[in-house]
């Protein structure tokens, strides 16, 4: 039995990581959530803080930076997994721990690769939603990092919404459905 795929998507601050918690939180499933922001700075951790404390105590956290796939294979059937956010995990890919402006690690071929494989786990009938930044609709990237950047990530979106049974634009915190599809 196939999964749903259910994609958030919005600009920084719109409030669509709140949006996708109510989506978990309703299906009355047990929510697995998992959190791909690295801690490396003071202004980071008080946005994880406030994520944290955000979050209901019950829900189960894993923080993975990288293998999001692995954590979604071990995941249990029936479970909801709640990923936030998919474009600090295409940037953690992309270069793989290394700390540079310059030069990414990994093609984005094989980022979007990867992508594929994660819009395809809910063949094996886990529930997964996926919060993701629309940063397409700004103002270009100065430098050639920062387009290949917003190029992977509008890429990456492609794929998800393609495979997604549901997708969602969220603007100044309104949820705007522009996908759906019903269940069979």
């Amino acid at each position: 039995m196939k999964g749903k795929l259910t994609l958030v998507l919005g600009g920084s601050r719109s409030g669509k990581s709140e949006f996708a918690e109510k989506i978990a939180e309703s299906s009355g499933k047990n929510i697995i959530y998992i959190a791909t922001a690295a801690v490396r700075d003071e202004e980071m951790a008080e946005r994880v803080k406030l994520h944290r404390e955000r979050r209901p105590k019950d829900w189960f956290t894993v923080e993975e930076e990288k293998d999001v796939l692995g954590v979604l294979s071990r995941g249990g059937k029936g479970d909801v997994f709640l990923l936030d956010c998919a474009t600090i995990w295409l940037t953690n890919l992309l270069f793989n721990g290394q700390c540079s402006e310059h030069e990414p690690v990994v093609s984005g071929a094989k980022i979007l690769e990867e992508v594929v494989r994660l819009a395809e786990t809910v063949e094996n009938g886990l529930d997964l939603i996926i919060v993701s930044n629309e940063v397409g609709l700004g103002i270009i990237p100065e430098h050639p990092l920062g387009r290949l950047f917003r190029d992977l990530a509008g890429k990456a979106n492609q794929v998800l919404a393609a495979k997604a049974d549901s997708v969602y634009l969220v603007v100044a915190g309104i949820p705007l459905e522009i996908k759906s599809q019903p269940q069979n």
